[in-house]
C-alpha cells in the first residue's frame, strides 16, 4: 500500500510539481495539499500521513511555527523540509531540524530544475528516509544533562591510568543526525583526551550552521573543517558539505585534508573517506561511532580502517535510531564492538578515551 503524503506549500505550481515527483514513485501517494501550516494543522488534527513535505516562508502560518504547533498539540509528524529558504537560511533549516523535522531538500529556485533527475532522485531519497523512520523523540539535549556530562567525565577522571597511548574519535551520522549529535558531542567533556572528526551528510552551506550550534550548547570546540586545520585534544571537526574529509599525517601532526572525488555511498561527503584515511595516522586507536543515518555509509571504511589500525566502534541501536541504517550495516557486518542507546554514547566515548 504506497505511503500517504501531505504537501505544504502556498505555490500552487510547486504543489503540482511536488506532486508529480511523489506519484511517479508507486511507494508514494499525496493524500492532501495545504496552502500553508494553518490549513496543514487543521488536515493534521483529523488525518494520519506518512510524511509531511513542508515549506518554510508561507503566509498565515509559515513552516516553523507549523511544527511548533504540532511540538505543542502532540501530533506525531515525520516531516521533511523542501524549501528555496533552506538554502541560504541554514540556521533556519537548523531550527526545523531541532524542532522535529527529520530530515530537508534545498528546492531549486525554478520548476525546470525541480523536474531535473538528480533534485528527483534526492527528493525521493529523502522521502524514503523519512517515511520509513521512526517518529522524532521530543527529548533533546538541555542544559541539565551537564550534570551527566560532569559525572561521567569524573568517572572517566578514576580509571584514566588505564587508558594509555593517543587516540581520536571518528563520528558518522545521516538521517536524524543533527539531533543525534545533540544528544552526544554537549555531553563530551572539554578536556576530552582526544580530538574529534566527524561527517554528517549534508549539502554545501550547511555543515557551519550546525557546528555553530553544537558549539553553543558544548564545552568541546567544535567548528566547520579548514583544509589545513592540525587536530588538536578536546575539538570537534565537521566535515564542510560538497566535499570528502580526510585526515593526513606530516611529520607526526594530523590535519585536515579535503578532496573532490565524486560522490561515494551516494554521499558527498562520505565518511568512509574519513575512516580509510586514518589508517596511517600515528593514533594507537581509532574510536568509530556510527549513528542514525540511512544506507550503509562507513562500514567499508571501517572495515578498510580495521585492517591496518586497531579500532572500537561504537553502534547506536536500532531503538533509538531514526534511520537504523547505517548502524544497522555496521553490525551486520561484525564490526561492532558495542551497540548502545543513543543517551550512552558519550559515556561510551568517554570511557574509551580518557580526559586530559
Amino acid at each position: 500500500m504506497a505511503k500517504k503524503i501531505l504537501i505544504v506549500d502556498d505555490s500552487a505550481l510547486i504543489r503540482s510539481v511536488l506532486s508529480g515527483i511523489i506519484n511517479s514513485d508507486a511507494r508514494f501517494h499525496v493524500e492532501d495539499r495545504a496552502v500553508d501550516g494553518q490549513e496543514a494543522l487543521e488536515l493534521m488534527r483529523k488525518n494520519s500521513y506518512d510524511a509531511v513535505v513542508l515549506d518554510i516562508n508561507m503566509p498565515r502560518m509559515n513552516g516553523l511555527e507549523l511544527l511548533k504547533a504540532l511540538q505543542k498539540e502532540k501530533i506525531p509528524a515525520k516531516v521533511m523540509i523542501a524549501s528555496t529558504d533552506s538554502k541560504e537560511g541554514a540556521r533556519i533549516t537548523m531550527d526545523c531540524l531541532e524542532l522535529g523535522a527529520m530530515d530537508f531538500v534545498h528546492k531549486p529556485d525554478n520548476t525546470t530544475e525541480c523536474r531535473s533527475d538528480a533534485f528527483t532522485k534526492t527528493f525521493l531519497d529523502t522521502l524514503t528516509a523519512v517515511a520509513e523512520a521512526k517518529a522524532p523523540d521530543s527529548k533533546l539535549f538541555t542544559a541539565s544533562s551537564l550534570k551527566t556530562a560532569d559525572s561521567v567525565s569524573k568517572l572517566a577522571e578514576r580509571h584514566a591510568a588505564r587508558i594509555t597511548g593517543r587516540r581520536i574519535v571518528a563520528i558518522a551520522s545521516s538521517t536524524g543526525g543533527p539531533r543525534a549529535l545533540q544528544s552526544v558531542i554537549p555531553l563530551l567533556p572539554g578536556k576530552l583526551k582526544a580530538p574529534v572528526v566527524m561527517v554528517q551528510h549534508m549539502p554545501v552551506g550547511f555543515t557551519a550552521s550546525l557546528a555553530e550550534r553544537l558549539n553553543n550548547l558544548s564545552e568541546l570546540n567544535i567548528k566547520e573543517a579548514s583544509e589545513g586545520d592540525v587536530l588538536q585534544d578536546g575539538c570537534v571537526y565537521l566535515s564542510k558539505g560538497g566535499a570528502h574529509m580526510n585526515v593526513i599525517t606530516h611529520h607526526g601532526k594530523c590535519s585536515i585534508h579535503y578532496t573532490d572525488e565524486p560522490t561515494r555511498e551516494g554521499v558527498k561527503p562520505c565518511a568512509n573517506y574519513m575512516f580509510e584515511s586514518l589508517h596511517d595516522s600515528p593514533y594507537d586507536e581509532v574510536v568509530c561511532v556510527v549513528l542514525t543515518g540511512m544506507g550503509a555509509d562507513g562500514t567499508v571504511g571501517i572495515k578498510n580502517l580495521k585492517a591496518e589500525k586497531k579500532i572500537h566502534v561504537i553502534s547506536q541501536n536500532a531503538e533509538s535510531c531514526t534511520v537504523y541504517g547505517m548502524p544497522k550495516s555496521v553490525a551486520a557486518a561484525g564490526l561492532s564492538d558495542v551497540v548502545v542507546p543513543l543517551d550512552e554514547i558519550a559515556q561510551e566515548i568517554i570511557m574509551r578515551v580518557g580526559v586530559r
